[in-house]
């Protein structure tokens, strides 16, 4: 299948054409839904009932104000709307999300013959991450011990329901004193003081509340004393590390081995993620390796990693966690120290393990066996009736329908509600129903889902859905007015908006490319660009391309850099090279801010496909990351 190319006219008309084929005309409906949802979202129950049961029963999205009605109707404890919807509609994504709202309830309110019912009712896949607590709280009820309970061995608050299941597991015995010292020493450092005082209360945990508000005044002679003391080394190794170390050295005579443990645990992780590597390498010794979070074993290693000390890594990595090492990140890293300290043959098994699929390691991994990036065309494929087939499908149907709302009446949430729509549509698809539903999402210019429906193929795959290139007129021209890589600049914007053009994130970027309000200002000044909207495709690209080309430009032409900096700015890029020269690959593993770092490392991942879709001179990922110049 070949890509489509649109402008932004033939864009909606391309949509508008896709949704009126696929769906009959429903505007008085359509016009109900919206006041539907703004009933919901004011609280208007009456309002909200009386169009719950008015709308036309072959109009698409004709359940979505029951849901709502029923979701409203549980935060007043009234269960019979959610029973009455759950009756009428049997599967899909709305019942699902209702039944764990229905289920957190029950839970609360210790109703547990009905919760075992309604539990039965939702698939494993479908429960979030409250409910599954209280499930196993149900099963702990009934004698059955959960086993996974290390998930919360992190310095993350926990649901209600999950703060439940620990405080009964704890008085069951399942989990004992030290475990729940660590959960609440994690929940302190990351600043929970509610959480880790609540845990404590359910627990019997003795810590000194007063001390933690005044950790000058504890007493080290108690443990509730000594855990308020590693919360203050923590809090003041955040805001100056040297600060932290003083205090910990201070009290480390006092604390035990554990105790201290942590704390330079904690000190080290401030360290690594300031690059203060070798620092960092020398507290991560006198660390508890027992209570290091998965996050600390990355930076420890990541530590050893940025000063190419490959013996070092070789052994951290060994040392990790099985879960950790697991990942594909860590069987590269080891099988790269691995070639360094000369046994390629021990190398050569991980590289192997961390090829599988098409992730950046994957890619890296592929090229250390001898093998480079070739973009096959998939096997088979969909057929047309497949599409079809796909096209029917009730999901997708009201996923298309929300789509068709979100752009004709300016509303993203309706995306959203799209969005979840088509991936609960996606869940154990075979390759060839994920294709044809890719095709559909791209026929209905629904980017985004025809990206994530084609990559979660595993056998047969379509690169052409999978890095899609819609807009590739304006985006050719500017790339090539500006002499930069268009297959770089396609798999920027792949990661940024997924070639949603109404993308809008949380910090308010914009558009394609993603630009701050500030940097679209500053750029179309520097251009002579008067009026401009920055939500049009063309003037979006054309300021984004220019922005890249400028951050290449004032970072030593460097693409790994200048895509850093386009995430987080150039005085942050530059800020994260050393005195040295420092293989690419190892600059972007070791870069704080883990958005940041993803974002660098899918970039150019990204850019490697696009290059060979296009047809590009075959440069290898390891080639394209290349090396970043000494500070």
């Amino acid at each position: 299948m070949n890509p489509m190319t649109f402008t932004a006219p033939s864009r909606m008309l391309a949509l508008s054409l896709a949704l009126t084929a696929a769906l009959p005309a429903f505007a008085g409906a359509d016009d109900e839904l919206i006041a539907a949802r703004d009933a919901f979202r004011g609280n208007k129950l009456g309002q909200l009932a009386s169009l719950a049961g008015g709308m036309p029963s072959n109009y698409p999205l004709k359940d979505y104000p029951a849901y709502w009605l029923a979701l409203k109707s549980l935060d007043g404890d009234d269960d019979g709307p959610a029973q009455t919807f759950l009756n009428r509609v049997n599967e899909g994504l709305m019942p699902e999300r209702l039944r764990n709202e229905w289920l957190k309830k029950l839970a609360a309110r210790e109703n547990w013959s009905r919760f075992a019912a309604e539990w039965k009712k939702l698939p494993p896949e479908g429960r979030d991450d409250e409910s599954t607590c209280y499930g196993q709280l149900f099963e702990l009820n009934q004698g059955k011990a959960p086993t996974d309970l290390d998930r919360f061995l992190e310095s993350r608050p926990a649901p209600e329901g999950c703060n439940r299941l620990i405080e009964d597991a704890a008085r069951r015995g399942v989990l004992k004193r030290d475990w729940l010292w660590q959960r609440a020493r994690l929940l302190l450092a990351g600043n929970y003081l509610t959480q880790a005082r609540q845990l404590a209360a359910g627990t019997g945990l003795p810590l000194d509340n007063a001390a933690l508000s005044k950790p000058a005044n504890a007493n080290l002679a108690t443990p509730g004393g000594q855990e308020a003391a590693v919360y203050d080394i923590v809090i003041k190794g955040k805001a100056n590390i040297n600060n932290g170390l003083s205090k910990l050295l201070e009290h480390e005579p006092a604390l035990s081995k554990e105790r201290a443990g942590f704390a330079w645990g904690q000190l080290a992780l401030l360290s690594a993620r300031k690059q203060q590597s070798a620092q960092a390498l020398q507290w991560f010794d006198k660390a508890d390796a027992d209570q290091l979070t998965a996050e600390q074993w990355e930076w420890w290693a990541r530590s050893a990693l940025r000063l190419e000390q490959w013996t070092q890594l070789d052994k951290i990595i060994r040392s990790m966690p099985a879960t950790v090492a697991a990942k594909p990140a860590w069987r590269y890293w080891r099988g790269r120290s691995l070639q360094q300290l000369g046994r390629p043959n021990e190398a050569t098994p991980l590289f192997s393990q961390a090829s599988i699929g098409h992730n950046y390691y994957a890619l890296l991994s592929l090229e250390e066996l001898g093998n480079s990036l070739s973009t096959p065309a998939n096997k088979s494929g969909p057929a047309k009736d497949d599409i079809k087939q796909m096209s029917e499908e009730p999901a997708i149907k009201r996923s298309l329908a929300l789509l068709d709302l979100a752009e004709r009446y300016a509303k993203p949430e309706f995306r959203a509600d799209a969005q979840r729509e088509w991936r609960w549509a996606m869940r154990n698809r075979s390759d060839i129903e994920l294709l044809a539903a890719a095709e559909v999402g791209r026929r209905a210019s629904f980017y985004d889902m025809a990206i994530y429906s084609a990559e979660r193929t595993k056998e047969e795959h379509d690169y052409s859905l999978r890095y899609l290139t819609p807009y590739r007129d304006v985006t050719q021209r500017y790339a090539k007015q500006l002499d930069i890589d268009d297959a770089w600049v396609y798999g920027l914007i792949r990661q940024e908006s997924r070639f949603i053009t109404m993308a809008r994130s949380g910090v308010g970027a914009s558009g394609l490319m993603q630009l701050m309000p500030a940097t679209a200002k500053w750029v179309a000044k520097k251009i002579g660009l008067g009026q401009y909207a920055v939500n049009d495709i063309e003037t979006n690209v054309q300021l984004g391309t220019w922005y890249l080309r400028y951050v290449l430009d004032s970072l030593s032409s460097n693409e790994v850099m200048a895509t850093a900096a386009y995430n987080a700015g150039p005085g942050r890029a530059r800020a994260w090279q050393t005195d040295r020269t420092l293989d690419g690959t190892i600059y972007a593993e070791t870069i704080p801010f883990t958005e940041t770092r993803d974002y660098v490392q899918k970039v150019m991942a990204n850019a490697a496909y696009y290059s060979s879709t296009f047809g590009h001179a075959n440069i290898s990922l390891k080639n394209r990351m290349g090396v970043v110049p000494a500070r």
